[in-house]
């Protein structure tokens, strides 16, 4: 079960990967291999007039990227930046039919990756101000519009202004989706806007395009459901290595124990990024609920026959790309995943997950004490400020997690229990950010119809586990007659439904 695997089935370091403007280039057709080399298929076109005026003009693109090369001062010259605006504007237009645009867009691709960061980010800004939508055109369509209302004309009037407000961005990212790597690159081009954005609010509208690009050609219709298994291919198995965000991968054993015959992980995939998971779950199956993730994971443990579980917890969910923040997909998971299994195992009767509470330790250090005070028995201070020698709040709190973390006394560690999971379901149930759950993982799981079901102490003692969330763990329980009525109730009035034992911390 947890013999390490030999060199030729998964390699311990990472398998060579072609570089993204390789990949970009996959699949292109004749029109972007050189002038001297004759096309591979008469279908994809004759190197029209129009299409070489296109490779002329990439050409010098390229060449205009390669005299950037790495600026001592960072950014890009005015030239360039000419030079870049006059390809965009000929790719916004829309040149050459279909082969012309797959060739734009893995040579914009390839030029893009050559650029430094700075740079990168000229171009990014450049796309987000200057090519919008045209603003003679929005104001005749509206215009139009205004005036066909209530009439025949008014549904093709409709249309028209959809058609006039969309953006010449939109028109040139779009040309992405006819290459085969091209929207990972989209996806990966996004994670940059995103991490330039706190600090360039310019880059708004390029990344609502890119929003709703993504949104709309990752619709959970066109994505499939996979297991991914110890014989799945090894570039798969060290993306969910990289990619794991919950409980770290540590080794080959650790990733081959969670693959396991009492395991399941299951990932969306789409079909135009086959070996990128999206959204991967970790599923382990028990006998009961499960409270301890270190537990659960020990590579050392006895295999569990998986025909005698009568659970199935959910105790790893991971995005894996930033690119696609804001496009949710999530729920649909869980639900995709709980039919697969039951479909394998109809034995099965309780999901549950086993979550973090991972903004908890950064909610208490900003906690005023009248809000912590609040969710405790008084009658409990006297023994708190014997036990840590000072009195009870927010801070004593804080120092009193860190020291039993420290000491391993089970005493003492029983003394702080309640104290703890008493404020942790306080913060669980009621701390908001705005309308909302203030933890991210109990906004996820409520509402997706799941009940707070149970607290367990110390079900994390890793290092992270106590830095995030005191080694405190939650169960999350889809009790499936129930979810939608849970969902419901969470959608429109924002409440959290407990169980009776959470309900007695409270």
């Amino acid at each position: 079960m947890t013999a390490e695997p030999s060199p030729g089935q998964h390699p311990a370091g990472p398998a060579p990967v072609p570089s993204v403007p390789q990949a970009l280039a996959e699949g292109l057709p004749p029109a972007s291999v050189p002038a001297d080399q004759p096309p591979a298929r008469a279908e994809d076109g004759l190197l029209t007039s129009s299409l070489r005026r296109v490779r002329s003009l990439w050409s010098r693109l390229a060449r205009s990227v390669d005299e950037i090369g790495q600026p001592a001062n960072g950014g890009m010259s005015r030239r360039s930046l000419d030079r870049i605006r006059e390809t965009l504007n000929e790719c916004a237009i829309e040149r050459g039919g279909e082969a012309s645009a797959r060739t734009r867009a893995a040579q914009i691709g390839d030029a893009y990756l050559r650029l430094d960061d700075a740079s990168r980010l000229d171009v990014l800004k450049l796309l987000s101000t200057e090519f919008g939508a045209d603003p003679a055109r929005v104001t005749a369509a509206v215009t139009a519009w205004q005036r066909s209302i209530g009439g025949s004309a008014q549904p093709l009037a409709e249309v028209e202004l959809r058609e006039a407000v969309r953006t010449r961005r939109n028109v040139i990212l779009r040309q992405f989706n006819a290459l085969s790597s091209g929207t990972k690159f989209l996806v990966d081009l996004r994670a940059d806007v995103l991490r330039h954005l706190p600090r360039e609010p310019a880059l708004a509208a390029l990344d609502r395009d890119l929003e709703l690009l993504l949104q709309s050609w990752f619709d959970v219709g066109f994505l499939s459901l996979d297991r991914i298994t110890w014989d799945s291919p090894a570039s798969l198995l060290e993306k969910l290595i990289a990619y794991e965000a919950v409980h770290e991968i540590r080794s080959w054993n650790d990733l081959r124990n969670r693959l396991d015959s009492d395991r399941r992980c299951y990932a969306f995939f789409h079909p135009r990024m086959p070996l990128e998971p999206l959204i991967f779950v970790e599923v382990a199956l028990t006998r009961g609920l499960a409270d301890n993730v270190q537990v659960l994971l020990d590579e050392t443990r006895r295999e569990f026959d998986p025909r005698e579980a009568d659970t199935a917890m959910f105790y790893s969910i991971s995005n894996t790309q930033v690119g696609l923040r804001g496009v949710s997909f999530g729920n649909f998971l869980i639900k995709r995943v709980v039919s697969a299994l039951q479909r394998d195992l109809p034995q099965l009767r309780q999901f549950s997950t086993l979550s973090p509470i991972p903004a908890f330790r950064s909610w208490l250090r900003k906690a005023d004490d009248e809000t912590i005070l609040a969710s405790q028995r008084e009658r409990d201070f006297k023994l708190f400020e014997a036990t840590f020698h000072e009195p009870f709040g927010a801070a004593a709190l804080t120092r009193a997690i860190d020291l039993v973390a420290r000491a391993s006394d089970p005493a003492m560690s029983e003394l702080l229990k309640p104290f703890v999971l008493r404020t942790v379901a306080h913060y669980l149930a009621n701390a908001k950010a705005g309308d909302r759950p203030h933890c991210p993982v109990a906004r996820f799981h409520l509402s997706n119809g799941a009940r707070l079901e149970r607290l367990n102490w110390l079900a994390d003692t890793s290092a992270k586990g106590i830095a995030q969330s005191a080694g405190v763990m939650v169960n999350y329980l889809y009790r499936l007659p129930h979810i939608d009525d849970n969902h419901e109730r969470f959608a429109r009035e924002g409440q959290v439904v407990v169980s009776s034992e959470v309900r007695r911390l409270l």
